[in-house]
């Protein structure tokens, strides 16, 4: 059964985007301890930002499903999750998700985010999060990025303005978080918007923020 799992279920491993402090890559297997760890640790954290925590939620069963939809995602081109690292100790410290990917007329996706409660507010999400902003502007070719998050969620905000996002709206009862229908605040990037950006850091001689590659 385990082999089955690996071969049938593991996401692509071999993708990897650096950046000058983190790295991100695809959830594996052997991930589960860590993630479990992390987020047992953040869990006061977490919760209130979060869809209700189901109560096998840290269990390898649980996050073996979650890597079953994950790769499901991946291989229809739908969604690509991945979890964040720091370079320096190879450690974990949290994840990114591209989910609700829509190609044709749209060229649009999704962001969602979270990191460890001992590493907020480190520019560690900033930095993970300009990561898969350039993998799906880049490697994706999309044309639009969205993202929300609930109005008192400041450090959520704070992300967002810092990676570039436009604040587009208000949306009432938008999403589900821990039990309550939550109001949201939209923002979005646009492809030529994050461009700009990257020309303009490279204009101050600043270093690029990540880089994106395959290890073969």
């Amino acid at each position: 059964m385990l082999d089955l799992f690996k071969s049938s279920q593991k996401l692509p491993a071999e993708e990897r985007i650096d950046g000058p402090n983190v790295y991100i890559r695809p959830p594996q297997d052997e991930d589960w301890q860590a993630w479990a760890d992390l987020r047992e640790r953040s869990r006061v954290f977490l919760v209130p930002w979060e869809p209700a925590w189901p109560p096998d939620s840290l269990t390898r069963h649980s996050y073996r499903r979650r890597l079953r939809h994950y790769a499901e995602e991946w291989r229809s081109g739908t969604g690509f999750a991945f979890f964040v690292f720091s370079r320096a100790e190879d450690g974990l410290r949290g994840g990114v998700t591209l989910t609700n990917v829509r190609r044709g007329v749209a060229e649009t996706g999704t962001l969602g985010y979270w990191v460890g409660a001992p590493f907020a507010r480190q520019g560690i999400m900033t930095e993970g999060l300009g990561c898969v902003i350039e993998y799906a502007f880049e490697r994706l070719r999309l044309h639009r990025l969205e993202a929300a998050c609930l109005p008192r969620n400041e450090a959520s905000r704070k992300v967002l303005a810092k990676c570039g996002f436009r604040e587009e709206g208000f949306a009432p009862k938008f999403l589900r978080i821990n039990g309550d229908w939550e109001d949201h605040l939209l923002f979005a990037l646009l492809a030529e918007e994050a461009m700009k950006r990257r020309l303009s850091r490279q204009d101050g001689a600043e270093t690029p923020h990540s880089t994106v590659r395959a290890l073969r």
